[in-house]
């Protein structure tokens, strides 16, 4: 059973499963009282709690949504787990340490936060959000567990995602130069979708009741190496324009990953394999002519330079 507002969600991602007899799609928004009540007498046993817009972009679209699901939707979530005594996982985010001082980001560190700043509608929701789940899950007695996630992707994100990788893509099937914001050199983890789903039926199973786990690449990638990347991949020759950033940016995001190791876990999928899964997933062609440098524009310093695409 899923249950999405499809405020961000498709319903063509839900196509797949229709073969199966025991699937059941249910449009409803939890931040509604009615989410409660309409599955009281649906037996559940555990419950997966990612809702949430995400994004960057988003904060200032959809900031009030993104509030409103870490803290309203998250007890509702809660309330109808008390109901049927079902675990829960919840997906909170690397947002929540901030601007890190400390890197790699391991479990325990509290993080550098502005509660008040352009990003703490995600930030300080998604921090709000773990509190209740300990707090709550130890007075009730429930088993919750909280796993932070370092960008996730994959083939069925929305062609609309604001996130960097579908907006490289969008460049690129377009022909448009590819928008970096800032001057490139701050530091993302990618984590496959693929990964992503073993890492959380991994803390399901084995994790402690009331932990926290990162859940991530080891593998640091610049966004101008993310951008150099994507063009080598799809041979494209599209330029790459540097714009100041919409908003107050982070430089470097890392996960400390021996919490979820000790469980087991490994990322499989390398950051060039997922994304050529989602080129093809996306149906974008290679040129049979090959490929040329990319050509990066900075508007603020009027330069341009060509540098050589990763190897």
């Amino acid at each position: 059973m899923a249950v999405d507002n499809l405020i961000t969600g498709r319903r063509k991602n839900l196509v797949s499963f229709r073969s199966h007899a025991r699937f059941r799609f249910h449009q409803i928004d939890i931040v509604d009282q009615a989410f409660v009540s309409a599955f009281q007498q649906t037996p559940i046993d555990v419950i997966f709690h990612l809702a949430c817009p995400t994004g960057v972009p988003n904060i200032q679209r959809l900031g009030e949504e993104m509030l409103l699901t870490s803290s309203v939707g998250t007890k509702h979530v809660i309330d109808l787990a008390r109901q049927h005594r079902a675990a829960i996982i919840f997906t909170s985010s690397c947002e929540v340490y901030g601007q890190p001082e400390l890197s790699p980001q391991h479990e325990l560190y509290t993080g550098n936060v502005d509660p008040i700043g352009p990003r703490s509608a995600y930030e300080e929701g998604k921090r709000f959000a773990e509190s209740l789940m300990v707090a709550l899950g130890k007075k009730y007695g429930l088993d919750t567990k909280i796993v932070r996630i370092f960008n996730a992707y994959g083939p069925h994100m929305s062609p609309d995602d604001q996130r960097v990788i579908p907006r490289f893509l969008r460049n690129v099937s377009s022909g448009s130069e590819l928008t970096i914001y800032g001057d490139g050199t701050q530091e993302r983890t990618f984590l496959y979708v693929d990964d992503l789903i073993r890492g959380l039926l991994l803390v399901l199973q084995h994790g402690q009741p009331f932990e926290v786990y990162n859940l991530g690449s080891d593998r640091p990638t610049t966004i101008n190496e993310l951008a150099a990347l994507v063009l080598k991949l799809t041979g494209r020759t599209n330029g790459i324009v540097h714009l100041p950033h919409f908003i107050e940016d982070h430089y470097r995001r890392l996960p400390s990953l021996e919490k979820i190791q000790a469980l087991g876990w490994q990322p499989l999928v390398q950051l060039e394999h997922g994304l050529q899964k989602m080129i093809r997933a996306w149906r974008i062609t290679t040129p049979a002519n090959g490929f040329r440098s990319p050509v990066y524009v900075n508007p603020e310093a009027a330069t341009i330079k060509s540098v050589p695409l990763l190897d």
